[in-house]
């Protein structure tokens, strides 16, 4: 199966180093980016034509709590992970399957729920896009054996440390020792408490546990002071999450930080939903726009760190646009009506942008958004 897409307006690699490709065009083979180059004429199965749009990888929810199939027991609504693939959003990671109606808390029931959320998930894609499940709880009781036979059947995420019984820094910093020697990725919860049983993280607590990620340094809902969020930008070379449920306020002071530091590339980006702000189906691009009109942040910069960013922290063949990538893509425009002349004006001019077309594996999945005001432009497929 190929895919020619050309006629692209814009084209945004997910790249932090080097946002914009000088292209026109993707050549997409067997599921991966083949080739990019300008005015490519291969003969292709089907052809989209951008019409001058903007084409971008597809987002990335570096924050969601999942839990079995496409419902949400948080907010008790289904189809909520296929709604926001409408939002441009092709890989959701999981951040704890914790809204599990009678959860389990021992460590054999947390070790089974997040096996069994890894591994439905691989073969279940709402709507299309790719979840990356399974992020254990850290429980009290758990061995570090525990982490070498969920390693063996795939988990490789620690959802948020401090969702579970075991919240200290001396309990928690040796299970994290554990986790990162089996290659799984740690996230921490980070701010005031979220739900009943989660507890206020501080950047001390942050630093002592030593996780790879901080999860929501912005809040989730509530944030810690601005000194706290700025010491986590200053002394520690920690992952640093932005999720739009939570303070915008403390977005900006930890992306002002960073900017004096020269560590914006450090940032990546979540939703933190479903949660008690809500279903969002727009979170990801509604926190792209607000990171680059309200933050100072070059559009295809905050792009990046919704694709290529978090690619790159989750070690995941996407995110780029690249030959021998997942050939997982968005196509972006200015929403009718918009002062913005392109994707990238309408978002640094504070607009969402319009999803005009969302293609995971090199195949349409959404052909016009039903969450996002149209386009300027008319994506043509053929």
């Amino acid at each position: 199966m190929t895919t020619l897409v050309k006629n692209i307006g814009t084209l945004i690699s997910g790249d932090f180093n080097e946002p914009l490709l000088k292209a026109d065009s993707i050549f997409i083979e067997d599921k991966l980016i083949a080739e990019i180059g300008s005015n490519l004429n291969h003969k292709a199965d089907s052809v989209i034509d951008c019409q001058g749009a903007t084409v971008c990888p597809g987002l990335f929810d570096t924050h969601c709590h999942v839990v079995l199939g496409d419902f949400t027991p948080r907010q008790n609504q289904i189809g909520f992970i296929e709604s926001a693939h409408h939002g441009g959003v092709t890989t959701f990671i999981s951040a704890g399957e914790v809204h599990l109606p009678g959860r389990p808390t021992d460590p054999a029931g947390a070790k089974a729920l997040a096996t069994v959320a890894y591994k439905s998930f691989q073969k279940f894609r709402p709507g299309g896009a790719k979840v990356l499940a399974g992020a254990l709880i850290l429980e009290k009781g758990l061995k570090e054996e525990d982490f070498k036979e969920l390693a063996a059947q795939g988990v490789c995420l620690v959802g948020e440390v401090g969702l579970g019984s075991v919240k200290s820094p001396q309990e928690a910093a040796p299970m994290v020792a554990w986790a990162k020697k089996y290659g799984f990725k740690v996230m921490m919860h980070t701010g005031g408490t979220s739900i009943p049983g989660s507890s206020t993280v501080t950047a001390e607590q942050v630093i002592a546990i030593n996780p790879d990620i901080v999860s929501h340094i912005n809040g989730g809902p509530t944030a810690v002071a601005p000194d706290e969020i700025r010491k986590l930008v200053a002394q520690t070379s920690y992952i640093l999450e932005l999720v739009h449920c939570g303070n915008t306020l403390a977005a900006n002071i930890a992306q002002e930080e960073a900017k004096k530091r020269n560590a914006l590339e450090r940032f990546i980006i979540g939703n933190d939903a479903p949660s008690g702000t809500g279903v969002v189906p727009l979170g990801i691009l509604r926190m792209v726009v607000h990171v680059a009109s309200l933050g100072g942040v070059e559009a295809p910069l905050a792009l990046a760190m919704a694709t290529g960013n978090p690619a790159k922290v989750f070690g995941l063949n996407r995110g780029l646009i690249a030959p021998g990538r997942e050939a997982d893509l968005v196509v972006l425009d200015a929403p009718m009506g918009s002062y913005g002349q392109n994707a990238l004006e309408a978002i640094t001019c504070g607009d969402l942008p319009a999803v005009c077309l969302v293609m995971v594996d090199g195949s349409p999945t959404v052909k016009t958004s039903r969450n996002t005001p149209p386009g300027a432009r008319k994506v043509v497929l053929s």
